[in-house]
C-alpha cells in the first residue's frame, strides 16, 4: 500500500487548508455577492452563516478525513459501511471536477490580465493586434491557452505530493496573498471616494437581512468560499497528524477564510466607489451595483487606467493576487480526484495527476466552446445546489451514521479532555439536527 502524505507542521496544514478555502470565492465571489445583494446586509448574514453553518460542516469533513485517512469515496464508504457513502463520495468528486473546470477558466483570465499589466509596464500599447491588447480581448484561443497554463501550474504543484507540492507552495503563496491584499487595501483607502464604499460595506440595511435570495446567496457563498461539500477539506484532514487538536485547527482555517473574504470586500467595494469618483460607471441600468465579471474585468481595470503609470503597478499586483488565490484553491480541488485514483485504483501519482487534469481541461474547453449556455449553468449547478446538498449529506453521515464513540475517540487523539470541551457538548447534536434543518430550509426557499 502506498504511504500517505502527512502535513509536516501545523502551520503547513493551516496555510494549505486556508489556501483551499481562500480562493476566488473570497476575492472575487464574495465582493461580487456583496455588490449584488445589498452591501452590508449580505456581509452580516455571510458572517452569521459562516459561523453557525459552514464551520460545523467544515469540522465534519476534517474529522471524517483524519479518522479514515482515506480519499473521499473510501472515507465516506467507511463511515457509512455501505454503498451510500461511496456514491456520495463519487458525487463529490464529480462536483469538484466541474468546479475546477470553470475555475480553471477564470484562473486563466486572472493570469492573462496579470501579463497584460506587465506588458503595459514594458511599454506595449493597448491595441488589439499587439500583445497587451490580445491578452485582455476575450477570444476562444486566449481563453483556452490561459486555462491550459493555469491547469499546468496546478498540475506542477499537485504532482509534488502533500509535503513537497501542496504544503511547500501553500507556505509560499498564502503569505504573498496576504501582503498583496493589505498593500492594495492601504493604497485604495488613500483615494477619494473610498469612504463612501466603506459605508456601503459596513452599514447594513436590516430590512434586507432576511431576504430569501440574500440568505441563499450567503449560504452558497459560505460553502463555496470554504471549499465545503466536495471533499477538499476531508482530503486535507486525512493528511493531518493525529496529535493535532482538530476543533482548534478547523477554527483557525475558518477564521482565516472569513478574514480574507471580509478583507477582500474592504478592498474591492471601496475601490468601486473610487472608480465612481473617477468617472467610471459602477451602476447598472436597474440602479444596482455591477457585479461578477463586470466588476473584476471592467470596473477595476477602468479604475486602474485613471491612476496613470501607478495604475499599471496596482493592476499587476491585483491580478497577481487573484491568480494566487485561484491557484491555492485549484490545487486542493485537483487533489480530491487524484487521491481517489491513486489510492483506490492504484495508479502512480504523476500519471493520475496528468490524466485527471487532462479530463478536466477537456471539460473546460467544452464550456468555453459553449460559453453562453454552460458557464453560468455549471457555476449555479455546483455552487448553489450541489455543494449545499453535499454539505447536508456530510451532516447526515457525521451526525446520524458515524458512531458517536468513534467521533469522541478521534477528538481525544489531539485532546485527551475532549469529552469535557464545549465543542463536544454542542457540535454532535448541532451537526445532527440544526445544520440539516437550516440547509434544507434555505434550499427549499431557493426553489
Amino acid at each position: 500500500m502506498t504511504t500517505r502524505g502527512v502535513f509536516s507542521s501545523r502551520l503547513g496544514f493551516i496555510l494549505a487548508a486556508s489556501g483551499s478555502a481562500v480562493g476566488l470565492g473570497n476575492v472575487w465571489g464574495f465582493p461580487s455577492q456583496v455588490a449584488s445583494n445589498g452591501g452590508a446586509a449580505f456581509v452580516l448574514m455571510y458572517l452569521v452563516l459562516a459561523f453557525v453553518l459552514a464551520y460545523p460542516v467544515l469540522m465534519a469533513e476534517l474529522l471524517i478525513g483524519r479518522a479514515t485517512e482515506s480519499n473521499v469515496v473510501d472515507a465516506l464508504g467507511s463511515v457509512s459501511k455501505g454503498r451510500s457513502g461511496r456514491i456520495v463520495g463519487m458525487w463529490g468528486i464529480a462536483t469538484v471536477s466541474l468546479i475546477l473546470a470553470f475555475y480553471g477558466i477564470v484562473g486563466g483570465w486572472m493570469l492573462s490580465y496579470t501579463l497584460e499589466a506587465l506588458a503595459s509596464l514594458a511599454g506595449l500599447e493597448l491595441k488589439q493586434e499587439q500583445l497587451a491588447g490580445w491578452l485582455v480581448a476575450s477570444s476562444l484561443p486566449r481563453n483556452i491557452l490561459f486555462c491550459g497554463i493555469f491547469m499546468l501550474l496546478t498540475v506542477g504543484i499537485v504532482s509534488g505530493g502533500v509535503v513537497n507540492g501542496i504544503e511547500r507552495w501553500s507556505v509560499r503563496l498564502m503569505p504573498t496573498l496576504f501582503v498583496l491584499m493589505l498593500l492594495l487595501f492601504g493604497y485604495v483607502m488613500t483615494q477619494d471616494g473610498a469612504m463612501d464604499g466603506l459605508k456601503v460595506y459596513l452599514l447594513p440595511d436590516f430590512k434586507e437581512v432576511l431576504n430569501p435570495d440574500l440568505l441563499i446567496s450567503a449560504m452558497g457563498q459560505a460553502f463555496f468560499s470554504m471549499s465545503l461539500g466536495v471533499g477538499t477539506m476531508l482530503i486535507y484532514g486525512s493528511y493531518v497528524s493525529h496529535k493535532e487538536n482538530m476543533p482548534k485547527l478547523g477554527a483557525s482555517v475558518a477564521l482565516v477564510d472569513i478574514g480574507v473574504a471580509v478583507l477582500a470586500g474592504l478592498l474591492i467595494i471601496p475601490a468601486m466607489y473610487v472608480a465612481l469618483h473617477n468617472g467610471v460607471e459602477i451602476f447598472g441600468a436597474n440602479g444596482q451595483l455591477l457585479a461578477e465579471d463586470t466588476l473584476i474585468f471592467t470596473v477595476l481595470p477602468s479604475l486602474f487606467a485613471t491612476m496613470g503609470s501607478v495604475g499599471l503597478v496596482v493592476a499587476c499586483a491585483f491580478f497577481l493576487l487573484m491568480s494566487i488565490a485561484a491557484l491555492t484553491s485549484s490545487i486542493s480541488m485537483l487533489e480530491v480526484p487524484v487521491s481517489y485514483v491513486v489510492e483506490n485504483r492504484k495508479v502512480a501519482r504523476n500519471r493520475a495527476v496528468w490524466l485527471i487534469a487532462a479530463v478536466i481541461f477537456a471539460i473546460s474547453v467544452l464550456i468555453l466552446c459553449n460559453f453562453e449556455l454552460l458557464f453560468g449553468f455549471v457555476i449555479a449547478l455546483t455552487t448553489q445546489y450541489s455543494q449545499p446538498l453535499l454539505g447536508l449529506m456530510l451532516c447526515i453521515f457525521a451526525g446520524w451514521v458515524w458512531n458517536r464513540n468513534s467521533i469522541l475517540a478521534e477528538l481525544k487523539k489531539g485532546d485527551s479532555q475532549a469529552d469535557n470541551s464545549w465543542f463536544w457538548r454542542i457540535w454532535p447534536w448541532y451537526v445532527k439536527f440544526v445544520c440539516p434543518v437550516i440547509i434544507l430550509l434555505m434550499f427549499y426557499r431557493s426553489l
